[in-house]
């Protein structure tokens, strides 16, 4: 009698994990976050605590501490060979010589990623980049990021790391600015540099997609930290906040946000 009342009770822990999973979103990157911010809870989560590399995602923290400083965002900076990155991250269509405004700066950074205009946002900050360094990580202690570090303005370093519950402290506080927003969601700009324009885009398909309504975004990618995408959107009329970390394949990481949001809206559907 014994052995067919154990068999009944696996049955019914097994019907219990799949009706578990069944209502999951079918998601690959490994830490994930989803945070209704008007109702402020949490929807999913998946590794939401472990501390990662989050790559370019970093350049949000940057763009807070920019902004922070009240620095004229129509000062004219000048690229510096000191601004250079050597190695992995290092390209740029940016020249050493160029001179753009903080402004430009700060929108490459956000919408196109561009690590040397991180660089020298970083430089050009009132004790150079060792005081911009403390700052981005004074500016996670305010925000409760407890498991976050950061060491360099762009993101290029394995060992700038967050949490994706980090991570939507960062997304949220982000989305408090005007400029960040704008800034993150722009489909391209042009910048002149002497008399050549150089056109940049956005490093994410999902503002481009006219089904999306996305309030600020960020992509990042490095080996250590897979490909990382973070961002706050209207879905349904909720402002929500997606965090996927450590996602690999090209088109995973947004794969996976559109999978949340049908997530969302089949749930509300039913």
């Amino acid at each position: 009698m014994q052995k067919p009342a154990r068999t009944l009770l696996t049955l019914l822990l097994v019907v219990s994990s799949l009706g578990c999973i069944a209502g999951a979103p079918d998601v690959r990157s490994r830490s994930v976050l989803v945070w209704d911010r008007a109702e402020g809870r949490e929807l999913f989560a998946r590794g939401a605590d472990q501390a990662v590399p989050i790559a370019s995602i970093t350049k949000l923290m940057t763009a807070l501490v920019v902004l922070d400083a009240r620095q004229p965002l129509d000062e004219r900076l000048k690229v510096t060979a000191q601004d250079r990155i050597r190695g992995r991250g290092g390209a740029s269509r940016i020249p050493v010589g160029a001179v753009l405004t903080r402004a430009d700066l700060l929108r490459l950074a956000l919408m196109s990623s561009e690590n040397l205009a991180a660089n020298v946002l970083g430089r050009n900050y009132p004790g150079g980049k060792p005081a911009f360094i403390r700052a981005m990580n004074a500016r996670a202690v305010q925000l409760g990021m407890s498991r976050s570090r950061f060491v360099d303005p762009a993101g290029l370093s394995g060992s700038n790391v967050a949490s994706a519950r980090d991570v939507s402290r960062l997304v949220m506080a982000a989305s408090q600015h005007p400029r960040i927003r704008e800034f993150s969601t722009a489909e391209r700009h042009a910048v002149a540099l002497g008399k050549r324009q150089l056109e940049f885009r956005n490093t994410d398909s999902l503002v481009r997609d006219p089904g999306w309504e996305v309030v600020v975004q960020k992509t990042g990618f490095l080996t250590e930290a897979g490909k990382c995408l973070a961002l706050q959107a209207r879905i349904q009329g909720r402002d929500v906040v997606i965090v996927l970390l450590n996602s690999w394949g090209k088109y995973t990481r947004v794969a996976d946000a559109r999978r949340i949001r049908k997530w969302m809206e089949s749930r509300a559907g039913g």
